[in-house]
């Protein structure tokens, strides 16, 4: 079935069709690694994994490209804070980004270039927007001339001037115009730098993802993805250097935004104290219910996170994982598991996921009911298109096990199973409580008794 995706820079859904259907290319913005990334940083990162993995299914090839953008002056700041080395820093964090994508079970990129491996193409790319007459050199400096590029400000919708009165540009004398920006500038001695035509310096954080792409993706490139809080200027300031250094070609034919995260109803701040780490919560909450509440609400839409989301995603996934585990003995068939059509038209359209989700549901249910190979393997066959439920179920219940004795656990259980045996229920229920006081959930059924560990 064809795939259709919403367009940033038309503003309109269209059938996507790749300039070459043997090799699709996608490129996703990556983090800047000085500190841990939050929550809304993962967002991006789990919707387009799953759009990834749709894309795997319908061509031969597909090219994922993730940066890292291990350079910047946010960077700068934190090495000379903690008193460290800078590629100490960026070595760090970008490790723990790794770590954390992994732990939402996202699938790891085809290429990860990053930026400090990249500065030779950075400065030839430069030195061809200087050559075009779309850049200047001044005062060390090297500047995009925003006013030889006329197509400024299409994919945001607003004109230049609009852009300039509503961006925080930087006022300096070596400007042509307040709103050029910065392709490379000086470094000073303690700063990390690079030779170049223009002396020692470091590349601007726009010039550096223009670069990276071309070098791995090619002059253009299929789908282009990130936050929409990238949209203006980091987009906006790739289209027109990428353009414009690669004779008028198109840099991306569609691009792809992601909504941004609140908190409570609020936005997520340092200021409001409010800031989620994604390495805390994956210690705090199951992962794949932080990856479910991530796909919850269509991609291209804000989404609220709540403490009382994400108990709605363990118990949603409690229930799928509950389906499975009662099918642990119905074998699957040999091959590939089939995805339903419902879940992979869901996804065709614009990643609707939380229609996909609610397919699963539907699944869920049927395979409850049919209890039977096909129903299985589609509700597994759903799930791994959307990177969810790729567990055992007694994993998913066990989680937090290494926290409690299981030896005990079993050995009340043996005592519980005594004292109903001998009619003696007031004990049973005694040790019942003596469980749940552990964190101890149990369930009775027709195969015995089973238990898990109380997520909190």
């Amino acid at each position: 079935m064809p795939i259709s995706l919403y367009n940033s820079l038309s503003r309109r859904t269209e059938p996507f069709t790749p300039l070459d259907p043997q090799r699709v290319t996608v490129y996703l913005c990556g983090p800047t690694v000085y500190n841990y990334v939050h929550i809304g940083n993962a967002r991006g990162p789990v919707v387009f994994d799953v759009l990834v993995r749709l894309l795997r299914r319908h061509y031969p090839r597909v090219v994922y490209a993730r940066n890292i953008t291990d350079v910047d002056d946010k960077i700068n700041a934190a090495a000379q804070a903690q008193g460290v080395a800078i590629d100490l820093i960026t070595g760090r964090f970008a490790q723990a980004y790794r770590e954390d994508m992994a732990g939402l079970g996202i699938a790891v990129p085809d290429i990860e270039p990053h930026a400090t491996a990249h500065i030779a193409p950075i400065v030839a790319m430069i030195e061809t927007l200087i050559a075009g007459g779309h850049a200047y050199a001044a005062e060390g400096h090297v500047l995009f001339d925003v006013g030889s590029y006329p197509a400024y400000g299409a994919l945001s919708g607003r004109d230049t001037e609009e852009l300039i009165a509503g961006a925080r540009v930087e006022v300096a004398p070596y400007k042509k115009n307040p709103a050029d920006f910065v392709l490379w500038k000086p470094s000073t001695p303690e700063l990390p730098g690079w030779h170049s035509p223009w002396g020692i310096g470091r590349p601007g954080w726009h010039i550096e993802c223009s670069a990276m792409s071309a070098a791995h993706l090619g002059e253009t490139i299929d789908i282009h993805a990130g936050g929409v809080d990238l949209l203006f200027p980091h987009h906006e300031n790739e289209i027109a250097q990428s353009t414009c250094a690669h004779g008028g070609k198109a840099f991306a034919r569609w691009w792809m935004h992601n909504g941004m995260l609140t908190f409570d109803g609020r936005k997520m701040s340092k200021s409001l104290g409010n800031v989620l780490l994604v390495h805390e919560l994956l210690q705090q909450h199951p992962p794949e219910a932080l990856r479910l509440r991530l796909l919850s609400g269509h991609y291209r839409q804000p989404l609220d996170w709540s403490d009382g989301a994400i108990a709605q995603a363990v118990s949603t996934l409690d229930g799928w994982y509950r389906v499975l585990r009662d099918l642990a003995d119905v074998e699957l068939p040999a091959g590939t598991l089939p995805v339903p059509e419902t879940v992979e038209a869901a996804l065709c359209d614009d990643l609707n996921t939380p229609q996909a989700l609610a397919e699963l549901s539907q699944l869920a249910d049927q395979a409850r009911l049919e209890g039977n190979a096909r129903a299985k393997a589609a509700l597994l066959g759903g799930g791994a298109l959307l990177g969810l439920l790729q567990q055992e179920p007694e994993a998913w219940f066990r989680r937090g096990e290494n926290t409690v004795d299981a030896a005990r656990v079993e050995d009340l259980l043996l005592q519980r199973r005594s004292a109903r045996a001998a009619r003696d229920f007031a004990r049973a229920d005694a040790i019942r409580d003596e469980l749940t006081a552990l964190g101890i959930v149990i369930e009775d059924g027709a195969q015995g008794t089973r238990w898990s560990v109380l997520q909190r």
